[in-house]
């Protein structure tokens, strides 16, 4: 199976074309875009990766994609043309969230093990995603927007549950006021990482159709704060 995968959730993002054949995976390629033009560059390079590895749209078997959190703008244009290239040739679409995909970097847990994966989401906030990953997808527990301070609190009360982040401030001012919190430092998701998350779900039959897929926000204003079930 032929995926193609798409991130432009942040400042910067990236494209990538992953091949899957039973238990192996082997990414073709993977471009980085720069941030502030995604409109302008995702369908050209889109169109230039198929090219440049001898394929057409057509030879797409699915489709894996960021859905956030991240830049409303970003998140738009890359979920777009997923939607305009998943709806043209029929093909599955993967959504993945970023925190879904920290979660699933978890590599030391047990069938009842959560973690909560963060994100920098400025002004001293944090998206914030608690997951169960004691099977091969993570599974969502609840999710919210934390204030730093709520982040510590939370750390404090579920001492058994290790907080993976990408951002090392993130994870320093946790260290910094709870000694003994469980954290561990992942590499920010990619379009090439995404992918190994969708290839999963698309297995598992979690796929949506063009018009359910949709952007993953978690703002205050969206809907009232999770509040995360008690910890293993």
């Amino acid at each position: 199976m032929l995926i193609l995968s798409a991130d432009t959730s942040g400042k910067n993002g990236s494209i990538a074309l992953t091949r899957f054949e039973q238990d192996s995976a082997r990414t073709l390629e993977i471009v980085p875009l720069e941030g502030g033009t995604f409109s302008a560059q995702l369908v050209p390079q889109i169109s230039s990766l198929l090219a440049k590895h001898n394929l057409t749209k057509n030879d797409v078997d699915a489709f894996a994609v960021a859905s956030g959190p991240g830049s409303f703008t970003g998140l738009r244009v890359g979920l777009g043309a997923i939607k305009a290239l998943a709806e043209i040739l029929r093909k599955p679409i993967a959504s993945v969230s970023l925190l879904e995909a920290i979660a699933y970097e978890a590599d030391d847990v047990c069938a009842l093990t959560r973690s909560l994966a963060v994100m920098d989401a400025r002004r001293n906030e944090v998206f914030a995603g608690e997951y169960d990953v004691g099977g091969e997808i993570p599974s969502l527990i609840g999710e919210s927007l934390l204030k730093f301070e709520e982040l510590v609190q939370h750390a404090e009360s579920r001492q058994n549950q290790k907080i993976m982040s990408p951002d090392a401030n993130v994870l320093e001012y946790v260290r910094s006021r709870v000694h003994d919190a469980k954290l561990a430092q992942v590499a920010r998701p990619d379009a090439s990482t995404i992918v190994q998350l969708g290839w999963k779900k698309i297995l598992a039959g979690q796929t949506v159709s063009p018009e359910e897929l949709d952007a993953t926000y978690i703002r205050r204003s969206d809907a009232e704060m999770t509040k995360f079930r008690q910890t293993c």
